[in-house]
This record gives C-alpha cells, sequence and structure tokens, in this order.
C-alpha cells in the first residue's frame, strides 16, 4: 500500500513552494489567482501611493518649502534615483536571508513609517515655513525652511525609499510564486497574472496623476498625502490578508555569488569544448532538478562559454 504522502503527490506543487513553516503546499489550497488577486490589488494602491508624493514633489518643495527650482529638481531627482538603486539591496536581502515574503513584510512597515511621517510633515504649520500672503511680495514667500523643517521631510523621502526597496523587487516575484512552472495550465496562468500585473500598476499610476494631484492642488496638501498613506495602508493590509493563501519559497542564496561563479567559470572554461549532447551540461538528472525547484538552463550557440549548469 503507499504511503498517504505519496498516493497525494500529484497534488503538491512541483516547483519546491512551501508555505511559511517549510512544509510542501498543496496545489488546490495555495496559490493560483486566489493568492494573486490580493497581490494585483495591493499594487494598484501602492502605484497610488506612490506617485501621488512623488508627481507634484518638485511643486511642494518651491511653493511650500520655498527651494529653488533647480534645488528641488535636483533634490528629487536623488531621491528617485535612490528609490530605483535601493531595490537591489532589497532583493539580495529576500534571496539570501528572509525570503521575500518577511522582507515584503519589514519593508512594508518602513514604508508606511516614513509616509504617515511625510504625512505629518506637510500637515503640522511648524514643519513647514510660513505660506506666501494674497501680496507676492509678502516677506514670508522669501523665508526658507529651517534645518528642522528640511531634514524630518527629506528623513520621511528617504525612509520611504528604503522601504520601497524591500516591496519592489520581492511584490512581482511573490505574484509569480503562485503559479507552478512545472504545471502547464498554471505556466499559462503566470503569463496572464503579469498582464493584469502591468494594468494594477497603470491604474494607480493614472489615478495618482488625476485625482491625488487635482487634491493637492486645490483642496490641500494634508490631504492629497493622507489619501496615499491611506492607501498604502489599505494595501499591505490587502496583502496580509492573503497570506494563508500564498505559497512562498525558500532562500536560495546571493544572486552575486551565483554571478560570480558563472564569471569565474567562464573565465576557466572559455577554451572548453562544448559536448554534442547538451544534457552533458547539466550535473543533475531531471528529477533532482524537480525536486529542489530548480531549472536546466538552456544552452545557446552564443556565448558558449557560458552554457554551463550553474
Amino acid at each position: 500500500m503507499a504511503e498517504p504522502c505519496e498516493s497525494g503527490q500529484g497534488e503538491y506543487t512541483k516547483d519546491g513552494s512551501v508555505d511559511l513553516k517549510g512544509n510542501p503546499v498543496l496545489r488546490s489550497k495555495r496559490g493560483g489567482w486566489t493568492a494573486c488577486g490580493f497581490v494585483v490589488v495591493y499594487e494598484v494602491f501602492e502605484r497610488m501611493a506612490y506617485y501621488g508624493i512623488s508627481t507634484n514633489l518638485v511643486i511642494y518643495l518651491t511653493n511650500k518649502l520655498h527651494e529653488g527650482t533647480v534645488t528641488s529638481a535636483n533634490n528629487v531627482t536623488n531621491w528617485v534615483g535612490t528609490v530605483w538603486m535601493t531595490p537591489i539591496i532589497g532583493a539580495y536581502v529576500a534571496d539570501a536571508h528572509l525570503g521575500r515574503y518577511w522582507t515584503f513584510i519589514i519593508a512594508s512597515i518602513i514604508y508606511l513609517s516614513g509616509m504617515c511621517l511625510l504625512t505629518m510633515a506637510v500637515s503640522l504649520h511648524s514643519l513647514r515655513p510660513p505660506p506666501c500672503g494674497v501680496n507676492t511680495n509678502d516677506p514670508n514667500c522669501n523665508q526658507k525652511a529651517t534645518s528642522l523643517q528640511l531634514g524630518v521631510f527629506y528623513c520621511a523621502l528617504y525612509i520611504l525609499a528604503i522601504g520601497t526597496g524591500g516591496t519592489k523587487p520581492n511584490i512581482s516575484t511573490i505574484g509569480a510564486d503562485q503559479f507552478d512552472e512545472f504545471d502547464p495550465k498554471e505556466r499559462a496562468h503566470k503569463l496572464s497574472f503579469f498582464n493584469w500585473w502591468v494594468f494594477s500598476i497603470f491604474f494607480g499610476t493614472l489615478f495618482a496623476n488625476t485625482v491625488v494631484v487635482y487634491i493637492q492642488d486645490n483642496v490641500g496638501w494634508s490631504l492629497g498625502y493622507a489619501l496615499p498613506t491611506i492607501g498604502l495602508a489599505i494595501s499591505i493590509a490587502i496583502f496580509v490578508a492573503g497570506t494563508p493563501f500564498y505559497r512562498h519559497k525558500l532562500p536560495s542564496g546571493s544572486p552575486f555569488t551565483s554571478m560570480a561563479r558563472v564569471l569565474v567559470a567562464a573565465a576557466r572554461k572559455w577554451r572548453a569544448t562544448s559536448p554534442n549532447d547538451p544534457k552533458e551540461l547539466h550535473e543533475l538528472n531531471l528529477e533532482e532538478y524537480a525536486k529542489k525547484g530548480k531549472f536546466r538552463i538552456d544552452t545557446t550557440q552564443n556565448l558558449r562559454s557560458f552554457s554551463f549548469d550553474r
């Protein structure tokens, strides 16, 4: 008689997916579109939060903190550059240490704290210079923000940048992890997921660039910043609510180490003769790759020195 776990083996995912405790997961219980629905909805609110802040940031720095146009533009450029660089660190931490889920959760808390501090900075009168009066010659228009006011505002921005570094590279891969690459049906669903993923990004961005920006320009900055903050809090709550349905991948080691190994091996084997049978380039048989949730690298006639198993 077959063991119970063997009789139900076909119901388990074959890509190495596990639950938060490290146990194999049943295909019917976790993952798929049930899990990805939470991820896609999260992205709509998160993009609304990010672009609700970044789109009008130069205007806030010039009109409310009384910075020069060139200074404001440079400061925004530096911040946006940081936002796009920190995901390198977030991806490393997830792949080598904490895993995608816990890296995302910790980064989301940091992200939300930055948004809350930013909303407080634009709402409290003590954290911004006196506003200009109707008269353009009002001396208050020349009063620059103090070091404390600038410090609080930029501290909030860069806390936000650190938070996005842990969420941006992991949320899309968490969504992709919900589909088993070894199952043809789920592989097709993964392609559909990325279509909805891109749609959610543009939908959230559109809402931020229209509704949120309009509120900032015509109603007030406090409400205009509070809405993205509330939206981010809702998105995190939605993501956490989907935790019982997620599939997870165990940390697989630093990608930088793998890249370095590829370069070293390529340098050492650049004169090696490629075998006629491409399967000879792989150290493991197909069953081992499936068991460990890894994929064989297909060979290519280009850059032949890179055609070996990593």
